[in-house]
This record gives C-alpha cells, structure tokens and sequence, in this order.
C-alpha cells in the first residue's frame, strides 16, 4: 500500500512592503515637541515642554518651570530657544551641567543631552522621540488613576509630602481640600458600576474645571478625593471648597443605562459632596497629620447633613 502524494504549489514569493506607522505600538496623534524628562526626584518620568522663548527652571513657584526640590536654586536656570536650544546657569548654589561639564555662560543642547540641576536629572529631547514617548506613557501608566483620568494616590501623597517640606522650610501656606461623593452606593446601586464609575470620571472633571494649574487633584480611594493647594491659605482654600462644592451640585450627570426593552436610555443625575479643608498648621510634623485633620473635617460634614464645606 502506497502514499498519495499531493502536489503543493505555493503562489509566488513576493515581500510586502511594511509601513512602520501601522505596526508601531506607540502613535502620537500630535506631533511632540522639545521636552525634557526628569529621571530622578519626587516626579520621576515627569515631561516638561519647552515651548516657550525662555524658560526660567527653579523651586520658585513663580517659575515657567518649577521643581519643588531643595537640591535646585529659586532661579537655577534658564533654557533659551531661537535657532538652538541654549541652557544658562542663573548664579545657582548647586550649579548646571551638561553631560557632567559644568554650564558657564550659555551652552547648546543637543538632543539626548543628560542635564543635572543640583541633584535633579534632566533629559533633553529636541524634536520627536520614541524613547521620549515612551517615557511619557509610562509616567502616564504610573501616575494617573485608570478610572478617572487624574492622579492616583501614590502620586497625590508624594506630591502632598513634598509640598509639605516645601512649605515647612519656606514659611508658605499649605492648604488641602479633602472631599468624597454623598451617597456613593446608592449611585451603584441605581445605575450599575459602569453609571457609577462615569459618575466618578465626571465629577473629577468638574473638580478639575476649578482649580488651579499648580494645584493637585488626586483619588485617594473610593469616592475620597484630595486637592493639595500650594501657596494657599486657609479661606481661599474654602472659598474654592465652596465653589467646587455649587459646580457638582449643578453639574448634570447624564448616565446612560439599559432600558427595559434592551436599549439605552440616558437618566439625569444629580450629585453633591461633602469637603473638609485644613491648612498646615506650625505644630504639625508631617504630611500626615494635615490629612488626618482635613479627614476629620470632612467627616464632620458627612455626619451634619452633607452637601457641605467645614474648615
């Protein structure tokens, strides 16, 4: 008994030509420009655009470019940008370097270039950079919680003790606002997890519309936010408590659920929330203690009716 052999005739061997852009894991919709990236510090992997004429990088908060680290001066550095990107050394402590030479008067940058600002390492991207996307993404992935789009609570406490230090050694006022959302599990219950995590992303975005751009919202856990406000004192850490407190109670969630014919309807909703805001005080010794004050401020105003600020 024999084998039937078959005769297999494979079409002709031809090489497709491949578009990288279509097989690339990373596809930036806008192009990115000059940045730096930290690689050391309380933000590693932070990404800094250089999208300005000159950029003043120092731990005044004034500053284009702040870097609350006490190893850089108030006024460590200035970037400029015309034809080249240039950093000068603006008389600081700690002094500036580039690939490890010391900066003296003003110096081209070139792109990979690695810059120290006292003990903080810069990388300098000059145009277009997988590494420096990459970099991006990964501070992204670190920091920023996947259900609301704002920091998560390892970035919110780091973020809180290092502006903590910061205000201890310069005599700056420090402020939190420590807030949840009244009710949460009834919103559960009603819509399903999937109405109340829109619920959450929503109302971090309608904190979000309020503050400012050097303040840090943060999810602490749950539906427990907290807004770290530096520079800020004790009222106008209150008078915005209050004015995130009216938005939400305005703000109209529209949640989308399943109908009972097996559709989608959408199903006003209405939130409030309770805040307590605290600010550091000269006998507190840490971080800590100034959430747990705000904590038991916010507290006071979940068990006195809710839909309220307490300072």
């Amino acid at each position: 008994m024999g084998f039937k052999r078959e005769k297999f005739i494979m079409s002709e061997d031809k090489t497709i030509i491949a578009d990288p852009a279509n097989v690339t894991i990373f596809k930036p919709q806008v192009r990115q420009k000059a940045c730096l990236i930290q690689y050391n510090g309380a933000k590693t992997g932070c990404r800094y655009p250089l999208q300005e004429n000159q950029i003043v990088v120092g731990r005044d908060p004034e500053n284009v470019l702040f870097v609350a680290e006490p190893s850089i001066s108030r006024r460590h550095a200035a970037i400029h940008q015309s034809n080249v990107f240039e950093i000068e050394d603006l008389g600081s402590m700690n002094g500036t370097f580039v690939n490890d030479i010391k900066v003296a008067g003003k110096t081209a940058l070139k792109d990979g270039d690695m810059i120290r600002l006292g003990t903080i390492l810069f990388k300098f991207y000059a145009h277009d950079s997988m590494e420096a996307i990459l970099a991006d993404k990964i501070y992204r992935i670190a920091t920023i919680d996947a259900g609301t789009q704002i920091f998560n609570k390892k970035y919110l406490l780091d973020s809180l003790e290092n502006e903590f230090k910061f205000a201890k050694a310069y005599k700056r006022p420090l402020s939190i606002i420590y807030y949840d959302l009244d009710f949460f599990k009834k919103v559960n219950d009603t819509f399903g997890h999937g109405g109340g995590d829109f619920v959450l992303r929503e109302s971090a975005n309608v904190a979000k519309s309020c503050i400012r751009k050097d303040d840090v919202l943060g999810r602490y856990g749950g539906e427990e936010f907290v807004i770290v406000l530096p520079n800020t004192d004790q009222k106008t850490a209150a008078d915005l408590a209050e004015r995130i407190r009216v938005a939400m109670e305005t703000f109209v969630f529209n949640v989308e659920v399943e109908s009972s014919n097996g559709g989608r309807k959408i199903v006003p909703h209405k939130q409030t929330m309770s805040l307590g805001v605290s600010q550091m005080g000269p006998d507190m010794q840490s971080y800590e203690s100034l959430l747990e004050s705000a904590d038991k401020k916010l507290y006071f105003s979940k068990q006195n009716g809710r839909n309220r600020v307490t300072v």
